[in-house]
This record gives structure tokens, sequence and C-alpha cells, in this order.
């Protein structure tokens, strides 16, 4: 199901930060405050690159939000947005994606903000570097990766590009994001 461009109520600045890589890997975004933690994740998979092929979960203090069938007990995360995160005074919290490879990110909630006339949301502000490939080990896989792409000598190098393409850990299309949020996200051009 799409979820269609927003066309009243408050924006809220998020930053993603991929815990546990450095140098750090990260997105700013702007979203509506109406946005579900479901659509969320929808929308993370999208400016990191990933293809939705593994569960998720969010967690809030003592809270658990994920698709109903896959945690214990958790609460939909169709039914909470980050308006609500806010009145509940929740500024920050986690994104698990890959249960296996773990890959945690610090969500924080920068406020609410009006919109500005004629932008869609959402909308990917700035970030840095290409997240790891799926199923790569985690970060301990994902640093092997790094270091086998670096040194021509590598034993793994060609293994690794074979399976990996052209994949440039040091890439990143602002471009690129925003044309696939406006797809996925049915936002029309503004031409």
């Amino acid at each position: 199901m799409a979820t269609r461009p927003q066309t009243g109520g408050d924006i809220v600045k998020l930053k993603v930060t991929l815990r546990h890589i450095k140098p750090p890997i990260w997105r700013r975004l702007m979203v509506p405050a109406s946005l579900s933690l479901y659509d969320l994740h929808r929308l993370l998979q999208v400016c990191l690159g990933w293809g939705n092929q593994h569960l998720h979960g969010f967690d809030f203090r003592r809270d658990k939000f994920g698709a109903p069938d896959i945690l214990d007990d958790p609460d939909n995360e169709g039914s909470v947005t980050l308006s609500l995160l806010l009145r509940r005074g929740i500024k920050r919290f986690r994104y698990t994606y890959d249960f296996g490879d773990s890959w945690e990110h610090d969500i924080e909630i920068d406020g609410g903000q009006p919109r500005v006339p004629g932008q869609q949301y959402p909308i990917c502000l700035a970030g840095k570097r290409a997240a790891p490939p799926e199923d790569c080990g985690g970060f301990p896989g994902y640093y092997d990766i790094i270091e086998s792409l670096a040194d021509p000598k590598h034993p793994d190098r060609s293994e690794r590009l074979d399976w990996l393409g052209d994949y440039d850990p040091e890439a990143f299309s602002l471009p690129g994001i925003n044309a696939e949020l406006a797809v996925r996200f049915g936002i029309k051009s503004r031409r």
C-alpha cells in the first residue's frame, strides 16, 4: 500500500545513524509527523539501499514495536506515529533491521516544524556513505569486506567483487534516494 504525501500537519527532522560502524553511516530526513513506524521502516529501507529481505523492529525504553507476526507480543507498528512518540516524550529510539546481522540504528527526532510550502515529504536532506550489503555478516563481516575491497592482493577480493558487483562503501546519492522515495511514497514531480 503506497502512502500518499501528507498535505497538512507538522514535519519532523530525523537523524538516523547506523551503530558500530566507523566512519559513521547516517541519513538526515524530513518526514510527516503522521508517519507510522511501518512506513518509517519502508522509508529507511530506501534511504539505506536495502531490499526489505529481513525482519525488523523498533525499541523504545521498555516497548517494542514491529510487525505483529514476528516479535514476541509487539504492538502493531502501523498504529504508532512519530507524533505519538513526541507526545509521549520519546525523542530517541532504536531501529533494528535483520536480526541475524543485527543492523542497529539510533534514530533521533528533532522536534516538529511547519511544512515548507511546495515541498513534498518524505525527503532525505543529507547523508554519508553506503549502507553495508545485505547478508554480509554484521559489522565484523562488513569490516572484512571493506578490508578485502581495499587490498588488491587480498585472497577474498575476487570472490567479494563477484558477489558485490560495483559496491562502493563511500557512495551516497541524494538525488537517487529522493527519486526512489518519490516513487515509493507516491510523490508527484513538481515540474
